[in-house]
């Protein structure tokens, strides 16, 4: 597509490369996606993370063409309510690993993270302890690039130029948990509302948790009286194995943010699983009003089209795919991890990988070269930071995670 033809400005882009050079996708089915010449590709990152049911799902489309002849919107602010979000609210909460959980619904994962980090202080507040609003997370982090999203992540190159951002926010190192206890000493765990962080960390680099990392953490700010918010929106939905992540390492957070693969991407949906004692004094004391919400908050038809894709996430047994096919996809990234041009491959907690380069070959302009070439022959892959990195559908098969680790092999040898 050339400049002439194209007004659109894309995220994360160089546009001024961009506009002479996109890659135009018209068409996906199952794993696989089409370019505007008819040629397919492996989808080895389900798009942004989220595509977890697959492609061209008809079952979703249909229940999204139901709703919108019987209600396609209305807000849910005040008193206001519909069945579709009535329902899927109350299937996410029986779903949750905490009980009595309470579903706060928006319109992606940035929105999430927001939501959940106002709350934290709104909750502080409404507890008598107004000074508790230091916010911490963990360097590498990302959460989305709405405002307090922006604030709290931990890649800098996410907030480099956009001026003074929120206030009262701090990271750490993403693998040190002695090194979050050292921060709430030096801040005081008075002054702190929350402590944000990933099961795996995604688009900083998808770094897996170290062993015993996030059990540690947990206990931390559940010693300080801090509330843990895990950042569930790429782990979600079978992603690493369970329905929201974190049960796979037993944690009961304070509040899980998601997105992605509520939906598989077919409709915009996010969300945050928030705790019955952290609702406690909004739900149980009149007047508290969390004045916060997103006009498309609880929306029928984005509703009825998650409704009908957990429906298939349980039926075709899903949850626990990846619990199946995470070493078959370490494996086949493992393949190239003694290439000269390979500096550590990264994996093996849930369906989620990366090959990181060397300095000499990122130096070289290595990434963004091998991610074409990797393109070229028929396989998506993701470039984040040091690495490229893959996150392919639930319903992938080995044979087709083997096409992965040959695009990666092929295209680290012509790299060379």
């Amino acid at each position: 597509m050339s400049s002439s033809q194209t007004a659109l400005w894309h995220p994360f882009a160089d546009m001024f490369e961009v506009k002479s050079s996109s890659f135009c996708v018209t068409k996906a089915e199952g794993v696989w996606i089409y370019d505007d010449s008819g040629r397919r590709y492996l989808d080895g990152t389900a798009s942004l993370w989220y595509a977890n049911v697959g492609h061209g799902r008809t079952e979703i489309a249909e229940a999204a063409a139901a709703q919108m002849r019987e209600l396609e919107s209305y807000f849910v602010f005040n008193d206001y309510t519909n069945p579709p979000a009535e329902a899927l609210a109350t299937r996410l909460s029986e779903l949750a690993p905490m009980p009595g959980a309470k579903i706060f619904l928006t319109t992606g994962g940035g929105e999430a993270i927001d939501t959940a980090a106002k709350l934290a202080r709104q909750y502080w507040a409404q507890r008598g302890q107004p000074q508790r609003t230091h916010i911490l997370s963990r360097g590498n982090a990302y959460h989305g690039t709405n405002g307090l999203g922006t604030s709290i992540g931990g890649i800098e190159a996410n907030q480099t130029g956009f001026g003074q951002l929120v206030p009262e926010t701090g990271r750490v190192a993403h693998d040190d948990a002695e090194g979050l206890r050292e921060a709430i000493e030096r801040i005081g765990a008075e002054k702190i509302a929350a402590f944000f962080a990933e099961p795996v960390m995604g688009a900083g680099g998808l770094y897996p948790p170290e062993p015993g990392y996030l059990e540690a953490i947990a206990k931390i700010c559940a010693e300080h009286g801090i509330l843990f918010v895990a950042d569930s929106v790429i782990c979600g939905f079978g992603r690493v194995g369970t329905w929201f992540g974190v049960e796979r390492w037993g944690l009961q957070p304070d509040m899980i943010t998601f997105a992605k693969g509520v939906t598989s991407g077919y409709l915009p949906l996010g969300g945050v699983v928030v705790a019955e004692h952290v609702a406690e004094p909004f739900w149980e004391e009149p007047g508290r009003v969390f004045r916060h919400g997103a006009t498309y908050s609880g929306h029928p038809t984005v509703a009825a089209a998650a409704m009908a894709n957990l429906d298939i996430l349980e039926r075709e047994k899903l949850i626990s795919r990846s619990d199946e096919l995470e070493q078959p996809l370490h494996e086949a990234l493992s393949s190239v991890a003694d290439h000269p041009a390979v500096a550590e491959v990264r994996g093996g907690v849930g369906l989620l990988g990366a090959v990181e380069l060397t300095a000499e070959a990122l130096q070289a302009g290595g990434l963004p070269k091998l991610q074409k070439k990797i393109r070229e022959l028929g396989v998506i892959v993701r470039p984040l930071g040091k690495a490229l990195a893959v996150s392919p559908p639930l319903i992938i098969t080995e044979d087709e995670i083997g096409l992965i680790g040959k695009a990666f092999a092929e295209g680290l040898d012509a790299l060379a």
